[in-house]
């Protein structure tokens, strides 16, 4: 069966050669006589894989030696309660409730400390993310400034990084625009990210962590959830994903033999920018996020009308363009242009949309 256009917002499309290179990895990696999924988290072939991994997703991402990256259970959601548990403890902290899962961070967090949110785009649905100079300063004795980088949901995304100030550090959740577009990795306390957008299968949550900021981190805490345990362990301290952090190190070989992030983000924005001068250009659609807000990964829109956008769905699944039913708190039409969707990919839809508008417009 011939592959589609696989527009869903995650688990997504992974690119072409890595999914080949994992269909023979599968049934004998290297030469071992075992499949990369039997093979030992404790073998020197999986300690290449993940040395390798972690190797380059420190040069794609700009770290300094003091930032260490963790390969971790649970997802990003896990990371949600896992964050403030280490760091927050009866503190303060300033989240920017951007969408529906910093939402669900912002939850977590009051669990464990004060939380502050200078910024909430909810009362608009949230159709934007907050410009440089909105932002107040970060309340005295604040630890961190946690954001989304970019909104799944809504299709909203931050072009510029907040600053911090004082002993604060910075947060960024990057689920969904990791690995997208240049970023100066170093500036950030702590990053993480859902590998199962960008970089990899779901399952897996993968994180950079500032090594000099675990002298802050609670002592008293269950193993598993201590950040300390995973660093001083290599991310090897139980079994981890194995299988999708040697997807993940083929995802950044991958990106490093194709024009880095630079190359990507260029990419990636042209894609955007194209789809969304379709939306702006029909008559039958409306851009759902507020432009200087609108995201290069998750373009959202719709017809205005439920009925319409449903046929829409219909008839693009059947033309071989799937996963384009917008997230159901929202609504509409959402088309994720992840890395790894081809030109083609994006020239289709927007025919598609042509057509569609020609024939029911």
């Amino acid at each position: 069966m011939a592959r589609v256009f696989n527009f869903s917002a995650g688990p997504a499309v992974l690119p072409e050669p890595v999914l080949e290179q994992a269909r023979e990895a599968i049934w004998d990696f290297a030469g071992s006589g075992m499949g990369i999924l039997e093979l030992s988290h404790r073998s020197s072939w999986f300690d290449e894989v993940i040395t390798s991994a972690e190797a380059r997703l420190a040069r794609l991402l700009k770290l300094d030696q003091d930032q260490q990256v963790l390969f971790l259970h649970g997802g990003a959601s896990t990371q949600f309660f896992t964050l403030p548990m280490n760091f927050l403890r009866g503190g303060r902290a300033t989240y920017l409730d951007t969408g529906i899962w910093s939402a669900k961070a912002i939850k977590e967090a009051k669990r464990y400390g004060t939380v502050d949110v200078p910024f909430s785009s909810k009362p608009e649905r949230y159709d934007r993310v907050p410009q440089p100079g909105e932002l107040p300063a970060l309340p005295e004795g604040t630890k961190y400034l946690h954001y989304t980088t970019n909104n799944t949901v809504a299709g909203t995304q931050f072009h510029w990084t907040p600053e911090v100030s004082g002993d604060a550090f910075l947060v960024g959740d990057a689920s969904s625009d990791i690995l997208s577009w240049p970023i100066e990795g170093s500036k950030y306390g702590m990053l993480y990210a859902g590998v199962q957008k960008n970089m990899g299968p779901s399952g897996m949550a993968f994180a950079v962590l500032r090594k000099s900021l675990l002298e802050r981190a609670e002592a008293d805490l269950p193993t598993m959830l201590a950040y300390k345990t995973h660093a001083d362990n290599s991310s090897l301290f139980n079994t981890p994903n194995t299988f999708a952090i040697y997807i993940v190190e083929r995802v950044a070989a991958w990106l490093e033999e194709n024009g880095g992030l630079e190359g990507m983000g260029q990419r990636n924005k042209a894609q955007a920018d194209k789809l969304y001068a379709a939306i702006d250009g029909g008559a039958m659609w409306t851009g759902l996020a507020k432009p200087e807000s609108r995201s290069w990964m998750n373009i959202t829109f719709t017809t205005g009308d439920a009925d319409l956008d449903k046929a829409f769905v219909k008839e693009a699944t059947a033309a071989g363009l799937n996963g384009l039913k917008g997230h159901r708190s929202v609504g509409g039409l959402r088309a994720s242009i992840y890395n790894a969707m081809p030109d083609a990919g994006v020239d289709a839809l927007i025919s598609f949309m042509g057509e569609f508008e020609r024939t029911r417009g």
